[in-house]
C-alpha cells in the first residue's frame, strides 16, 4: 500500500528506473503486484499522481516482511499496511465474482489528506477509509470527512479490524465480513 516511485526504489537499489519498471512489470503480469490508480478528477486540489502498489496475496506478503506466525501480526509494524491491502484485494474480488471490472482508485492530495479506496459504480462514487483497529475512534474519519467537503455525493464507509455494524449519520461502518454491503 505504498505510492510507488521507481526513481526512488532504482536509487536505493543502484540500478535505473527503467529496470525497476520492467520487474515490476514482470510482478504485475506475474499476479503478484497489481497498482492502484490515483483518482484523477479535478478537485482543484493538487493531488498525488503516482500509483500505489499493493500484493494480490497478503500470505506472500507477511512472508516477504518475515511474519512467520498469526500471532506475530498484530505486532508488525506493517499491520495496517497488511490489513489494507487485504481489504482492497477482498472488494476487487468481490467485483470480479459479480463479473465487473473494478474500477478502484485512491485518493491524495499535496497535504497528505488521503482516501484509501475510493470505489466507481456507475454513477456512485464510494469512499472507503480502511483501519486496522479494532476500536472506532473519530480520527479515522478524518480523510472521509475532508472528502465528502470536496465531493458531497460520495458514500462513506469506514471498514476496520472489529466486526460491528453501524450506520451512522453520514458514515457506514463495518468490519471486513460486511463488505458486500459497501456495493448495496
Amino acid at each position: 500500500g505504498q505510492v510507488f516511485n521507481a526513481s526512488s526504489i532504482a536509487n536505493d537499489l543502484g540500478v535505473n528506473s527503467q529496470t525497476v519498471e520492467a520487474w515490476t512489470s514482470v510482478l504485475e503480469a506475474s499476479y503478484i503486484v497489481f497498482r492502484l490508480q490515483p483518482y484523477y478528477k479535478n478537485f482543484n486540489k493538487r493531488i498525488t499522481k503516482a500509483p500505489k502498489l499493493y500484493f494480490y496475496d497478503t500470505g506472500l506478503l507477511c512472508y516477504l516482511l518475515g511474519i512467520r506466525a498469526e500471532t506475530e501480526l498484530p505486532l508488525h509494524f506493517a499491520k495496517g499496511a497488511i490489513f489494507e491491502n487485504l481489504v482492497i484485494l477482498e472488494v476487487m474480488k468481490m467485483h470480479y465474482n459479480q463479473g465487473r471490472r473494478p474500477q478502484l482508485y485512491y485518493w491524495r492530495d499535496s497535504n497528505q489528506n488521503e482516501v484509501d479506496l475510493l470505489i466507481q459504480d456507475g454513477m456512485k462514487l464510494h469512499a472507503v477509509e480502511i483501519k486496522s483497529g479494532k476500536t472506532i475512534n473519530s480520527d479515522f474519519f478524518k480523510g472521509l470527512t475532508y472528502f465528502k467537503k470536496i465531493a458531497p455525493d460520495t458514500q462513506l464507509h469506514l471498514v476496520y479490524g472489529g466486526d460491528e455494524y453501524q450506520e451512522r449519520s453520514e458514515f457506514m461502518v463495518m468490519g471486513v465480513d460486511q463488505l458486500e454491503k459497501i456495493l448495496n
